[in-house]
């Protein structure tokens, strides 16, 4: 998933263009993008999609967050139904996973996967670490600048170059380890001006130079975008095929040189993790 679309979920005249972005999935929102009176006309506008689904890419759902009010309904309304994956907000880390998990079978939902934002409080950063207890029920990992700067209360999250400050730095550098920990995908947090093209492709070029493997968007003029960063370039998919051929024609070496270049093991695990992701 490179791409991941967000759509108010009270907004169903959204979805077919949302569909039609490119995005390689959509999150329909339950959450922050929908008023608590307009809740229950989100859950079944996202019942009625997922009961007679109009469009191929991949349907998440973002429910509201654990100890809430309104999880409980979120989950009512999606009995009988199988999303891609359960988006869940505020999460802290494994413990937060094992209450979903729970609540999902006792909803007849059990087995649906778990997309956590793993760093929208405090305490969550603490716990990204933890995640890899619970891998079997993820499908990626992802974080929040806007709710965590709400909760320690910064003026702002981004300097003056668009880029994160330092806390934020750290919390974003944490999921992404926390990912990898996992071994599950790294996602991107969004990008807020959807206007800035420039600042946007930077901000997606620095994600996939980094280490990860999607982003968030919260407008479908994002996603070209997002996508043409998170597509590794021909030239790096040829760099791929032949790290690999190298080691497959000499299966007992440790290191190999390919035109000057010394390459080893984590160049062949980056290699082979290149061709999966264009497979």
């Amino acid at each position: 998933m490179r791409s991941l679309l967000f759509v108010p979920g009270d907004q169903p005249e959204r979805f077919a263009k949302a569909a039609a972005s490119g995005a390689d999935a959509l999150i329909l929102d339950l959450e922050d993008s929908v008023r608590a009176a307009r809740k229950p006309v989100a859950r079944k506008a996202i019942a009625e999609h997922l009961s007679n689904p109009t469009w191929d890419a991949v349907t998440f759902v973002r429910v509201n967050p654990l100890g809430g009010p309104c999880l409980a309904d979120d989950l009512k309304a999606l009995v009988g139904l199988r999303p891609a994956g359960l988006m869940l907000p505020k999460a802290e880390g494994a413990a937060s996973v094992k209450v979903l998990v729970s609540s999902l079978a006792s909803h007849g939902l059990a087995g649906v996967p778990i997309l956590p934002i793993a760093a929208e409080t405090p305490a969550a950063i603490f716990s990204l670490g933890s995640y890899r207890e619970v891998a079997e029920h993820l499908v990626g990992l992802t974080w929040g600048a806007e709710d965590l700067r709400a909760e320690i209360g910064t003026i702002h999250s981004r300097g003056d170059d668009g880029l994160f400050t330092a806390p934020y730095q750290v919390a974003r550098a944490l999921t992404l380890f926390g990912a990898h920990t996992a071994d599950c995908p790294a996602i991107e947090t969004v990008f807020p001006a959807f206007h800035d093209d420039a600042g946007l492709n930077r901000f997606a070029a620095l994600a996939a130079r980094d280490g990860f493997t999607g982003m968030m968007a919260i407008h479908p003029r994002q996603i070209a975008a997002i996508n043409r960063a998170f597509t590794p370039s021909d030239e790096r998919i040829d760099w791929a095929r032949r790290v690999v051929a190298a080691f497959a024609a000499n299966p007992g070496a440790g290191a190999l040189q390919i035109e000057g270049e010394m390459i080893d093991a984590p160049h062949r695990q980056q290699a082979e993790r290149i061709l999966r992701m264009v497979s």
